[in-house]
């Protein structure tokens, strides 16, 4: 009996169930490099800002609506409710946090005039996290001042789609949250890190300790934004006295 004849077997860059295997790993990491760098190097950017900075932080605009519609829920059956209170309060912090996302937006635009004015060919570009909140507002600052910039994006259990006010070309996603940071700190010039949770203190301190480890052995400026937030997340007095830094 003849036997059927078999179909090509697919090459192994083409065979996706290799590709998202385990034992493919080193290829995605590797991918995660060598993509970005070929872009980065085709569009000549060798020099960006990092805005670090929550993705919960909305615009002014909307967290004053949003603490009107709740105060105006506000009657004699849930006035003196516990849960109620604490979303008013929440709604109010909302507005107070607002200012940052305002001043974020504010100073990448200032930042991207700024740069587009310079008489060299590697411009400074706005570099974030891509999401929405204070990264939403860097991309937003450097658009409005006719600019471009990048949002490297992760890939999360809940889903982060890219904010809208990114270069489409430097729209980048990421699923190794190392690989990310290295593009973070690869190209940047200096670092704002607004307020911010995790994520943000996560990034902000490995920098931090790969500045003072030499790792990164160039010159990089490092701005907290938001005194009053910083001095009472992070005490760096009490890291003096007690030796630590």
């Amino acid at each position: 009996m003849k036997r059927p004849k078999l179909l090509k077997a697919p090459k192994a860059y083409k065979n996706p169930g290799f590709l998202a295997s385990r034992d493919a790993r080193p290829l995605r990491i590797l991918s995660e490099f060598l993509e970005p760098l070929s872009r980065f190097n085709y569009y000549n950017v060798k020099d960006t800002i990092v805005f670090f900075g929550s993705a919960r932080i909305k615009p002014r605009s909307e967290t004053i609506k949003h603490l009107r519609e709740l105060a105006k829920k506000g009657n004699k059956r849930n006035i003196h409710s516990k849960k109620y209170h604490e979303q008013l309060l929440a709604a109010e912090v909302a507005v107070e946090m607002s200012r940052y996302y305002e001043d974020a937006e504010e100073l990448s635009r200032l930042i991207t005039a700024w740069s587009t004015r310079l008489k060299t060919k590697n411009r400074l570009l706005v570099c974030s996290g891509g999401g929405p909140g204070i990264m939403e507002a860097a991309n937003k600052g450097a658009m409005k001042a006719g600019g471009e910039s990048i949002g490297l994006n992760i890939s999360l259990p809940f889903e982060q789609y890219p904010n809208p006010y990114i270069t489409p070309k430097f729209n980048m996603e990421f699923h190794y949250f190392f690989m990310r940071k290295f593009w973070f700190m690869f190209l940047g010039k200096a670092l704002v890190a607004f307020p911010g949770g995790f994520g943000t203190l996560d990034e902000f301190f490995e920098l931090l300790t790969l500045l003072q480890t030499k790792k990164i052995g160039k010159k990089m400026t490092v701005i907290l934004y938001g005194k009053n937030f910083w001095n009472k997340i992070i005490d760096f007095k009490a890291l003096v006295k007690y030796g630590m830094i």
